[in-house]
């Protein structure tokens, strides 16, 4: 895990007046898992979009050892940066195999589009009994499942998720989670932002916390899962 896949430095993004994200950095090494988690308005989501040509930025972002700069979110996609977003954004007036095949609007191979579309199904069986099935018709579950088949369509090179779990049902959050250590175990990177930090920090390699648009910590996750400072902060533990 080496080859670094995304490297992030000096990272500033500003709303108005308002800095939101005050010169962050952050790195993603082949097959790694890394979790970025933090309150809301930490500046989590506003780094994503930043990242994914969403949201303008200053500073210096990398991916595959290139520059984004001026790469819009579609050529990002393209090369291979796909996002679950938060809130899902599943199109609802579409079938849930349409809109996984938005997912590959920018592959060719018909045969190879075929066979992924079936491991998705295999991965997510909700969605095949659905799949004729609008989009905006499907519960909060089955949309996030929908959108992360949507991203894997495209074959990604660098995942990122944004709240998946959020709203959920426990039993359907455990289901996410499984399906991010399955990804995770494919060796596909991963950049994680998730409100629960337990199951965050469990499934993660490594941690980044964020903290007021700063990164306040980082390091093993699983270590992070005996940080007192966390624990009281993230887990909603009384530090010993």
């Amino acid at each position: 895990m080496s080859n670094v896949v995304l490297k992030v430095s000096g990272l500033k993004v500003a709303y108005g007046g308002i800095q939101a994200v005050k010169g962050v950095d952050l790195e993603i090494r082949e097959g790694e898992l890394v979790t970025l988690i933090g309150a809301n308005g930490a500046g989590k989501t506003t780094t994503l979009k930043a990242i994914t040509g969403t949201q303008a930025w200053s500073g210096a972002i990398e991916y595959m050892g290139r520059s984004t700069h001026g790469m819009a979110s579609y050529q990002l996609l393209q090369a291979g940066l796909a996002m679950v977003p938060e809130g899902r954004g599943v199109f609802a007036r579409m079938t849930v195999t349409e809109n996984m095949l938005m997912g590959a609007f920018s592959r060719n191979d018909d045969a190879g589009i075929r066979s992924d579309m079936e491991r998705m199904f295999e991965t997510f069986p909700r969605l095949k009994e659905r799949a004729k099935q609008l989009a905006g018709t499907l519960s909060g579950g089955e949309q996030q499942m929908l959108a992360m088949a949507r991203a894997l369509m495209s074959r990604p090179k660098l995942l990122l998720m944004d709240e998946p779990s959020m709203g959920l049902s426990p039993i359907m959050v455990e289901k996410i989670f499984e399906v991010v250590r399955t990804v995770s175990a494919q060796k596909i990177p991963i950049l994680l932002v998730e409100q629960n930090a337990r199951l965050a920090l469990e499934a993660a390699h490594r941690a980044y916390v964020m903290d007021s648009g700063l990164i306040t910590l980082s390091g093993d996750a699983k270590s992070m899962l005996h940080d007192p400072k966390v624990r009281e902060a993230y887990l909603g533990e009384a530090a010993a």
